[in-house]
């Protein structure tokens, strides 16, 4: 049995975890910290505090016999590119199925965001993700994709106060209207927390919303083995 250490910083992300992999043979050890995310707004925090905290923490989760470590808070994974590197195991962001769906499916994006703090470092990774080399080894952004970011305002305070009911609520109302506003590009909801809004809206409208667990489970079949139990 695959051990994966879950990194959250929120506690209300764990049984979205837990029942995602639930048919599968893994044992989850979740370790949550909402610090950063009670930082972020001071005046002298920055990106370097994210970088000593994420690197400290995805340390501790590998010395505690983790076979590998999720990711599921898109502010942590903002820095994962330079701080994944250096721990002995593998360590896999919540939005990285969602980058390489986008890598492999071109097209117009709008990925939604509650959490204003992540939205600077996430459309960095999926401009990063959507780049191409050309013939002489030059980088560019693909111009078969385009993306627009859209924070749903005044939702994040919601579920870090607690009120779970009416953040997916407001989530689940922001994501209507704006897959209804542009039928035709792909919706994506970038962040865990929104994901059961995302699922509600499906069912409610049959509006497509892509979300990160809808494509984690396949992706850590493919990237870390684990097998249904």
């Amino acid at each position: 049995m695959i051990t994966i250490g879950c990194f959250h910083a929120h506690y209300s992300n764990i049984a979205l975890i837990e029942e995602a992999l639930a048919p599968y043979d893994v044992e989850l050890v979740h370790y949550v910290d909402p610090g950063l995310d009670r930082l972020k707004h001071d005046a002298d925090f920055s990106d370097v505090v994210i970088h000593e905290k994420v690197a400290q923490t995805l340390h501790w989760i590998a010395e505690c016999h983790a076979d590998a470590i999720l990711v599921t808070c898109t502010l942590f994974a903002t820095v994962l590119e330079q701080e994944a590197t250096q721990v002995p195991v593998p360590v896999i962001g919540i939005d990285d199925p969602l980058l390489q769906e986008m890598r492999r499916v071109p097209g117009e994006y709008i990925i939604m965001f509650t959490n204003p703090a992540t939205v600077e470092g996430t459309m960095a990774r999926v401009n990063e993700a959507l780049q191409q080399e050309d013939e002489s080894g030059q980088f560019y952004v693909a111009n078969v994709s385009k993306t627009e970011a859209v924070c749903i305002p005044g939702t994040f305070e919601l579920i870090m106060r607690g009120d779970q009911k009416g953040y997916l609520e407001a989530v689940r109302e922001g994501l209507q209207q704006i897959a209804e506003q542009y039928l035709g590009k792909r919706v994506i909801a970038a962040q865990l927390s929104m994901a059961p809004a995302a699922a509600q809206v499906a069912t409610d409208t049959g509006l497509a919303i892509h979300s990160p667990l809808a494509l984690l489970a396949t992706y850590l079949e493919k990237n870390l083995g684990v097998a249904p139990q």
